[in-house]
């Protein structure tokens, strides 16, 4: 069933001349100005690609856009799903196997997150080493996964090795704070508790969000090489804990977005 979904979603992208484009790029939330850097800019809107879900957060665009970065083919997804708009966990990465299918070769990923190491501080990005997923489920978890992939996918390294050096590299050339770090999904919409905070902390998190594992583990099954990066744009540190404020974390978002957007077209420079 999924196959010939994919199929009809991919034919009809290519219909529009997405054209075996190289990297997959998913923006997070309030990063949503990389599409700017697209040269020659072809979009298709979510709502007119067969069998996609729709965005329905109001800061997340809704669009798949190709073109060229550096004068590589690019697809990028302006607005990702989430478990919390009540999508399941095969809505969600549906796209990442869209992209896979039309022919991409790495996927990066971005994401806002809130720092749970206090080290970090707003405004920092973190490169994603590993993750933690407390969504309560797998995207691989359905009955005819073997005839996309292994079913047991491994998951030592899902964070591609040689990509994450380079952007280091990139980060220190230019002079850019980079940390490295854990991330743990949850389902949300909810922020955490104090309790939830110090619980991340025990285990090992350093960031918190709502989004990038499921497509990550997608991406393992397929053998596409990942990168991801979370701008941090709130400190969860429960013992001096204010209420969330989600304007601020769009624009701290924003704010840092250019930086994120440097790092990964330098690192869209060197592949």
């Amino acid at each position: 069933m999924m196959k010939k979904q994919l199929e009809e979603s991919v034919a009809y992208l290519q219909s529009k001349g997405f054209d075996q484009p190289e990297i997959g790029i998913v923006l997070g939330t309030g990063l949503g100005k990389m599409i700017d850097e697209i040269r020659d800019p072809i979009e298709a809107h979510y709502n007119h690609i067969p069998f996609f879900p729709l965005a329905t957060v109001e800061f997340h665009a809704g669009k798949l856009v190709y073109g060229s970065i550096e004068g590589k083919k690019v697809v990028m997804m302006q607005g990702r799903f989430h478990l919390y708009e009540g999508y399941d966990l095969l809505d969600i990465t549906y796209p990442i196997r869209v992209m896979h299918q039309l022919g991409i070769k790495k996927l990066f990923i971005s994401n806002a997150a809130g720092a749970i190491n206090l080290n970090f501080k707003k405004g920092d990005m973190m490169l994603l080493e590993d993750h933690i997923n407390l969504q309560g489920g797998s995207p691989l978890a359905f009955k005819n996964v073997a005839a996309f992939g292994e079913r047991f996918a491994d998951m030592s390294e899902p964070y591609d090795v040689p990509m994450r050096l380079k952007l280091e590299e990139i980060a220190l050339k230019h002079g850019i704070s980079l940390k490295k770090g854990v991330y743990a999904s949850v389902v949300g919409p909810q922020l955490e508790t104090k309790a939830e905070y110090r619980m991340l902390k025990i285990i090992g998190a350093d960031a918190v969000g709502m989004s990038t594992v499921p497509e990550v583990i997608v991406a393992n099954h397929l053998g596409l090489p990942i990168v991801a990066v979370s701008v941090l744009t709130d400190e969860c540190d429960p013992d001096n804990l204010s209420p969330v404020d989600i304007a601020e974390i769009i624009a701290i978002a924003e704010k840092t977005e250019p930086k994120m957007v440097q790092l990964f077209r330098e690192l869209i420079k060197h592949l």
